[in-house]
């Protein structure tokens, strides 16, 4: 079974079992996934089907919850056994460490497991990546999961595939979050694209890919929350810099009512004066009329 497979059928029993249908369709697809299913850690990540799975494990139905459980054990069996593949494979390929006798060589550096890009993180795309980001049947969601590599890509060397795993997790948080594919849905995936491709926000994207923003977490964040902390202290104190221009005093205005404006001939002219050449000249008055707001001056 295929990832595309898998989360189609994943799909299928989450939606079986939140529209309340009996309970031997959830428990068929259940068994096919036990059968059949026998996915690696990247494509349970990319499709979240060991959380969805797992979530059955309290379902009032304790033939779905025993099978949800079985599935859920066998799933960490085969994650445990890639990974001590993986451990195995990456011991055997590294080189032999130097010997004991030859203190003048240093210990050979251990290799990474994970292939880290080598181009310009700044250009990075999935299409330039050659990553294939059709992994629903919805065009819109597949749009919005390349938008997400494209933000998560953005700076970062981390290989295609982690890239890829968490842009499909994200988008299928904020999928559920709004129910679907709406302007809601829509308008938060545009808002995540640009604060990670915001400049001043270098830290957003490796925390989101490190799993210090957890994808839930991250499509529910609002405007302010998604910015830095740089971008904050920088706003308040712009905000403060702006309070305390609003608090300068204002020059004191009188209203005359000899004064007549020449516009609309009413007598409610308000007027300040300030001496504005020098000491032995006449100030210059300054007048506003009240009604029609004209303006003008005179010594």
């Amino acid at each position: 079974m295929d990832q595309r497979e898998l989360e189609s059928r994943v799909k299928a029993l989450t939606k079986s079992v939140a529209a309340n249908e009996p309970p031997e369709n959830a428990l068929r697809l259940l068994e096919s996934l036990k059968k059949d299913a026998s996915p690696t850690e990247e494509m349970l990540r990319a499709t979240r089907a060991g959380v969805l799975v797992a979530k059955l494990r309290s379902n009032p139905n304790k033939e779905i919850a025993r099978a949800a459980a079985e599935i859920v054990a066998k799933w960490k069996k085969l994650v445990e056994q890639e990974k001590h593949s993986k451990l195995h494979k990456a011991k055997m390929s590294s080189p032999a460490p130097a010997p004991a006798s030859s203190p003048a060589m240093a210990p050979a550096a251990s290799t990474s497991a994970k292939k880290v890009f080598k181009g310009d993180p700044e250009k990075r795309k999935f299409d330039s990546d050659g990553v294939d980001i059709k992994r629903t049947d919805s065009n819109v969601r597949n749009q919005c999961i390349g938008l997400v590599y494209n933000g998560l890509a953005y700076r970062s060397t981390e290989p295609e595939s982690d890239i890829l795993a968490k842009s499909v997790a994200v988008e299928h948080a904020a999928f559920v979050l709004f129910s679907g594919e709406g302007a809601d849905y829509k308008k938060k995936i545009r808002s995540l694209f640009t604060n990670l491709k915001n400049k001043s926000n270098k830290e957003l994207g490796p925390r989101v890919l490190n799993g210090a923003i957890a994808p839930e977490e991250f499509v529910s964040m609002t405007d302010e929350q998604l910015k830095s902390e740089d971008q904050r202290k920088k706003e308040i104190e712009l905000e403060k810099e702006n309070m305390k221009k609003a608090q300068v005093p204002m020059a004191e205005k009188s209203i005359s009512d000899s004064l007549e404006c020449s516009r609309c001939k009413q007598k409610k002219v308000s007027y300040t004066q300030a001496q504005t050449r020098s000491a032995d000249e006449p100030m210059t008055t300054f007048c506003e009329c009240m009604n029609c707001g004209h303006r003008w001056k005179f010594s």
